[in-house]
């Protein structure tokens, strides 16, 4: 199955897609920090069972643009990416597949354009209800004592350097420590002493590249981070607390639209955001699937179990 790549213009921004098949659009949205290229098991699978998959490279990452201002990466632009996106593909609706941060624009986007929506499948990370302060306030209380990395990444320029120092390092440690099964090492990457350290000085060197992930794969990550540098992905994290501000009416927002989530066992966001507080606040949950053995980046580390369950529930919307 053939995949291709073109840029398309949407709500004021270039952004790269790569796409495969014909049928009804399925539109895959990575997280941070990730490429279209974390889709590359899925896009000839959707493919092959008659869907058109589409997987952008998101506001701020690869061949799409990198705007300079910091709140033009909050959440109105971020779905209004995507809304653009199905405009400029002349498709009403589409199925949004969200992993990581791609999981909130997809959930946000269910909850404020649902006509736009057939059914929504997160990944990763569990739909969250709005709190009811800004989140920084919350994490700022509840890691008062300790470094936390969310609030790491909130200062403009230093997490930058950090992560943008080696990139081939950078990303080498994030995605072997948070893959598989967790250890207490590799937790550092959530919360730790305060003690001066980075963040990539707290993730461990692993022994080799967990099979899941050939050299080839994260050279061409480390190469396109190498050229865009971090700051796109981490503005994402920069405009929480102005997302809430501009929310104000999804407080206690139920998701509608027909959902699947889908997560490894041992991902480590799931000791954040545990799968039952999600829920009471998903109306039409149609399976949880959680992966034996897969750690964060689930859709690459066990490609046949996710896309198993994507077709389950993309079938079951066409029934």
């Amino acid at each position: 199955m053939t995949v291709t790549e073109r840029t398309i213009r949407t709500n004021g921004i270039d952004m790269r897609v790569v796409e495969a098949g014909t049928g009804p659009l399925v539109v895959l949205c990575h997280g941070f920090p990730e490429l279209s290229h974390s889709w590359r098991h899925q896009l000839p699978a959707l493919a092959a069972a008659g869907y058109h998959a589409v997987a952008p490279d998101m506001r701020g990452y690869g061949g799409t643009s990198r705007p300079e201002a910091l709140d033009a990466y909050d959440i109105l632009h971020l779905t209004g990416d995507v809304v653009g996106l199905l405009d400029a593909l002349g498709e009403e609706r589409a199925v949004l597949v969200g992993h990581d941060w791609g999981a909130p624009v997809v959930w946000n986007l269910a909850l404020r354009a649902p006509a736009r929506v057939r059914g929504v499948a997160g990944m990763s990370v569990p739909y969250v209800p709005r709190p009811e302060r800004p989140p920084t306030q919350i994490w700022k209380h509840v890691f008062a004592q300790s470094w936390f990395y969310i609030l790491y990444f909130q200062e403009p320029g230093v997490a930058d350097a950090d992560l943008g120092r080696d990139p081939a390092t950078t990303l080498r440690r994030l995605m072997c420590a948070v893959s598989g099964e967790p250890t207490p090492e590799s937790l550092a990457l959530l919360s730790g002493p305060r003690d001066g350290r980075g963040m990539v000085e707290r993730l461990p060197e692993p022994e080799r590249l967990p099979d899941w992930l050939p050299r080839a794969d994260l050279d061409h990550y480390a190469s396109v981070f190498a050229r865009t540098g971090f700051t796109g992905g981490l503005n994402w994290y920069r405009n929480f607390d102005r997302n809430w501000e501009l929310t104000p009416e999804l407080a206690g927002a139920v998701v509608q639209v027909p959902t699947l989530f889908v997560a490894g066992a041992g991902d480590p966001v799931l000791l954040m955001a545990p799968l039952d507080t999600m829920r009471p606040w998903v109306a039409d949950l149609r399976d949880v699937v959680v992966v034996p053995g897969a750690g964060h980046w689930v859709q690459q580390e066990c490609p046949d179990e996710v896309n198993a369950a994507l077709l389950g529930f993309l079938a079951g919307l066409d029934a």
